[in-house]
């Protein structure tokens, strides 16, 4: 006769197996019943209209209707700042025989591309220069460029401011009518 296949330290092992998975399953069961938590309900919390945090949920009473296209879910757009169409700027580089340059603004610090095309008036590196900008296909370019002409500045015209006698120049002056005044 052919000998069992189950031999005994294998049916020791599979009862010490069972043994401890048993365990395992009434500490589970024991960690459940003790648990500080209790349960879903004791963890859910609520925040009443006063934004403090409360164990009973809020009166339905109190609750406020919000219509739904009064809520805006996009960013709404920021105003552009609308800068003034004619900057000035310095040429930093220009390239004659190429036909293009750098200008740099001088409110800014930022650099524009020039070309030769967009030049109204002939220019050399470091002229100072008004120009506008558009977009060109790598980024912002200057165009109608000129040599800026400083307007002239209103003259200011000052009145002769007349000089006071002191009592000094009185007593010098020697004219008979004053003489008469100070005596009289």
């Amino acid at each position: 006769m052919a000998k069992s296949q189950v031999t005994f330290n294998k049916r020791e092992k599979e009862k010490k197996r069972l043994s401890k998975r048993v365990e395992k399953q009434q500490k589970k069961e024991d960690r459940k019943a003790s648990a500080p938590g209790g349960g879903l309900e004791n963890m859910l919390a609520f925040v009443d209209e006063n934004g403090m945090i409360t164990d009973t949920p809020p009166d339905p009473s109190k609750k406020i209707k919000i219509k739904a296209e009064n809520i805006e879910v996009s960013i709404p757009k920021r105003e552009r700042e609308e800068k003034p169409a004619l900057r000035k700027g310095r040429v930093e580089f220009f390239n004659s025989s190429k036909g293009f340059g750098f200008i740099k603004e001088l409110e800014t610090q930022e650099k524009f591309f020039v070309h030769v095309h967009g030049l109204l008036e002939d220019i050399a590196e470091n002229n100072i220069v008004s120009f506008e900008i558009e977009r060109g296909i790598r980024g912002m370019n200057a165009f109608n460029v000129k040599k800026w002409v400083d307007m002239p500045k209103p003259a200011i015209v000052s009145a002769p401011i007349p000089e006071k006698e002191s009592d000094s120049d009185s007593e010098m002056d020697s004219s008979p009518e004053t003489q008469e005044e100070s005596a009289g």
